[in-house]
């Protein structure tokens, strides 16, 4: 994602001397960023020119959607950072699917095994066989480009500037 930014800030930005001054404005980026992306946890929802809903759960449970133990959320940090980027991500293998949608198709092997049920005497056989699943994600999205997060980043920076060079 790319920040555009408008009038003079190129020319505010070097008339600044200091020279931590770039790395400490993209750890705030990345920062800002991070938690744009938790907050979309706590919205339920994506946020980009207009809001998109995430799709509810088919099953009633208590708790919050997507957030079960809530390693997914937790997870969400900075990955990289350099002088000009910061890459913020997640390394969960199944952040990609909830964030993108599918369908994931999957095998299942079951062993053979006896089972007895309440009432009868005689153990049932079960055969080992395989299970064939297809499960069906919705899209959720809470990682992307977004132009309410670049907006967002573009305000703070401007204001950064701006007080960086009146601060003397």
């Amino acid at each position: 994602m790319s920040v555009k930014f408008k009038g003079d800030f190129f020319e505010k930005l070097q008339r600044i001397d200091n020279k931590f001054f770039l790395s400490k404005m993209t750890s705030e980026a990345g920062v800002i960023a991070v938690k744009f992306s938790k907050d979309r946890f706590r919205q339920k929802n994506w946020v980009d020119t207009s809001q998109e809903k995430w799709a509810p759960r088919k099953r009633k449970r208590a708790g919050s959607i997507l957030v079960k133990s809530s390693r997914l959320k937790r997870s969400i940090r900075k990955i990289s950072e350099g002088k000009y980027y910061v890459l913020i991500g997640t390394d969960v293998p199944y952040a990609q699917i909830h964030n993108e949608g599918g369908t994931i198709k999957a095998s299942a092997r079951v062993r053979a095994h006896s089972r007895t049920r309440k009432g009868r005497n005689q153990p049932i056989k079960v055969k080992a066989h395989t299970r064939k699943m297809n499960a069906k994600i919705p899209k959720r999205q809470f990682l992307g480009e977004s132009a309410v997060l670049a907006l967002r980043l573009e305000n703070h920076m401007y204001d950064k500037v701006t007080d960086e060079i009146y601060k003397k």
